[in-house]
């Protein structure tokens, strides 16, 4: 989280993680596409020789509470190919939370194991345990054939310690669900760690229903939150 005390603005940063071509970029184009005009930034791209990373600001979001500052959200993506690990490190540097995405393709199982442990690598490099931040997992790409079945996600969902989301980002099911799952866990966390509501102006209740309403989204929170595999998120996750 950054804070600008000049600009009266918080930022907190997003860091959508995976193997290669699982869909992160997908993912956030999408995410791009499917908010109002007047809450999304410039979408911007880094390319590289055989790969790229994406980086938008979100939801310029003006608190007009007593003592409120703005707050800022800026979503990037991480280049997925083995040889950008350096900057896969430096995109990740300073995330308050991350979206793992997965690819549901059984033949690539391998090359999400891979991605995961090198998340927690990086992390580790970085001086930063995975335990210590907000991650959501979205298994991406359910449309495709020769995908993991549904009661395999479930049982991996029931067994680990993270949210974990459903998606076809290439038509945008599941993409809001998974973005609002880790704002959730991110605001919890960085609350508990840095008093976020006094900052800001708001509780968590009280953001989750500022993003609906800034993005220009028709749907509940609770409903958002609710599209978890397993149901709704825990409150005392993260």
């Amino acid at each position: 989280m950054q804070l600008n005390f000049a600009a009266r603005e918080v930022a907190i940063k997003l860091v959508y993680y995976g193997p290669a071509l699982s869909g992160k970029t997908t993912n956030l184009k999408s995410l791009h596409d499917l908010v109002s005009d007047q809450s999304r930034g410039r979408l911007m791209t880094l390319e590289t020789r055989d790969d790229r990373t994406l980086f938008f600001d979100m939801l310029p979001l003006v608190v007009r509470g007593e003592g409120g500052m703005a707050l800022r959200i800026k979503v990037f993506t991480v280049p997925g190919q083995v040889l950008h690990g350096s900057t896969r490190r430096l995109v990740l540097q300073g995330a308050d939370g991350i979206a793992f995405i997965a690819d549901s393709q059984q033949a690539e199982t391998h090359a999400n194991a891979e991605s995961f442990l090198d998340l927690r690598d990086n992390l580790r490099e970085l001086g930063r345990s995975i335990r210590d931040v907000p991650v959501i997992i979205q298994f991406n790409k359910r449309d495709l054939p020769g995908i993991r079945p549904d009661s395999e996600i479930e049982a991996l969902a029931k067994k680990g310690r993270e949210p974990v989301y459903t998606a076809c980002a290439i038509s945008g099911a599941g993409v809001l669900e998974s973005f609002y799952g880790l704002l959730y866990l991110v605001y919890g966390h960085l609350d508990r760690e840095h008093q976020l509501s006094q900052k800001i102006g708001m509780d968590r209740a009280q953001f989750l229903k500022s993003v609906v309403d800034r993005l220009g989204i028709q749907r509940r929170p609770e409903e958002l939150l609710g599209a978890a595999v397993g149901g709704t998120i825990s409150g005392g996750a993260q």
